[in-house]
C-alpha cells in the first residue's frame, strides 16, 4: 500500500512551488502515476501532454526539455517511494516509450546492472589524446571518445569495428523516438557484419534496461538478420572503463559479459600481468 504522505488523486497535499528539480519531477510522476494505477495493474500508459496538464494544474514550472522528467527515472533519479511501495516482490517499474509522444508504466523483473567491485582490471596503453581529454563535454562524451580512441570495442568484442554515427535519433515501430549513444559495425575473420549499439554512462547516471531494450529493437527492425552485440560502457572506481555485452532473453535484459579497462601510460604497464591475463 502506498503511503498517506504520497501525491495520490488529490493535489491538497501537493507543493506548489516545489524546491528544486528532483522535487517537482517527483511530485508530477507521482501524480501521473496515481491518476491512472489500480491495485493488479501491472502496465498503463500516459501523454508528454499529460505531463504539461498536470505541471499547469499543480502550479509546477516545466524545464524546457518536458522529456529530461522522464529520462530522470530512467536512469537518474529513483522514483518516489510510494511508487516504489506498489511494487510487487522481485518487481519494478518502469517507464518505456510507447509511440510518439506517449510513454509506458510497466512492471517487470527487478535488473540492476552495476560494474562490480571484483572483476580483474585490464591494463590497456591510453591512446586518448590529451586535446580530447582537456576538451571532453561531459562524462557520457568524454566516455564515448575514450571508448572510441582506445578502440575498447574491438578489443572487448574481438572484431574489427567501426563508428558509425553518435546521438542517432530515430524511430522503433510500438517505440517511437529514441537515440543511440553510438553505432558501431562490426567484421569478424569470417567477413561477417555485426550492428554495434553502444549506451555510455557517468556521473549518477545508470545503465538503462530500457534504452537496451530500444537499441535492440531498432537493430531488430533496421537490420533484421544481422546480429546484434548491444554494449553498455560505464565509468567505476578510479575511472577504470566497465564495458558489458547486454542481450534480450525473452523480455529480459541479461549481461553476457562483462570486463574492465584501466587505461595507462605505455610505460606504467606490468608486462607480468600481460602474460598472466589470458590464465
Amino acid at each position: 500500500m502506498r503511503s498517506k504522505k504520497s501525491g495520490g488523486k488529490s493535489g491538497s497535499s501537493i507543493p506548489k512551488q516545489p524546491g528544486g528539480e528532483t522535487n517537482r519531477y517527483k511530485i508530477l510522476i507521482e501524480k501521473i502515476f496515481f491518476d491512472r494505477w489500480k491495485k493488479g495493474k501491472t502496465e498503463f500508459e500516459f501523454a508528454r501532454d499529460d505531463i504539461k496538464e498536470k505541471a499547469a494544474e499543480l502550479k509546477i514550472e516545466l524545464p524546457d526539455n518536458v522529456g529530461d522528467i522522464v529520462y530522470s527515472f530512467r536512469y537518474r533519479t529513483p522514483l518516489p517511494q510510494s511508487i516504489v511501495e506498489t511494487q510487487q516482490e522481485g518487481k519494478e517499474w518502469i517507464i518505456e516509450g510507447a509511440e510518439r509522444s506517449r510513454y509506458r508504466f510497466k512492471l517487470v523483473s527487478l535488473m540492476r546492472i552495476r560494474p562490480r567491485e571484483d572483476m580483474l582490471r585490464i591494463a590497456i596503453p591510453d591512446a586518448t589524446p590529451e586535446l580530447i581529454r582537456a576538451y571532453a563535454l561531459d562524462d557520457e562524451q568524454a566516455l564515448l571518445a575514450i571508448v572510441r580512441y582506445n578502440r575498447l570495442i574491438d578489443t572487448f568484442l574481438g572484431l574489427t569495428t567501426y563508428s558509425l554515427q553518435n546521438h542517432l535519433r530515430t524511430t522503433v515501430k510500438g517505440i517511437g523516438q529514441i537515440e543511440i549513444d553510438e553505432l558501431y559495425i562490426g567484421l569478424d575473420k569470417h567477413g561477417y557484419h555485426y550492428v554495434i549499439p553502444v549506451q555510455a554512462k557517468g556521473g549518477r547516471d545508470q545503465i538503462g534496461v530500457v534504452q537496451t531494450t530500444q537499441d535492440i529493437r531498432w537493430v531488430e527492425q533496421k537490420f533484421p538478420g544481422m546480429r546484434c552485440r548491444a554494449i553498455a560502457a560505464q565509468f567505476a572506481k578510479d575511472g577504470v572503463v566497465a564495458l558489458f555485452e547486454l542481450t534480450l532473453q525473452g523480455q529480459e535484459v541479461k549481461v553476457v559479459d562483462e570486463r574492465h579497462y584501466q587505461l595507462v601510460p605505455a610505460d606504467q604497464l606490468d608486462k607480468e600481468a600481460i602474460r598472466n591475463y589470458k590464465e
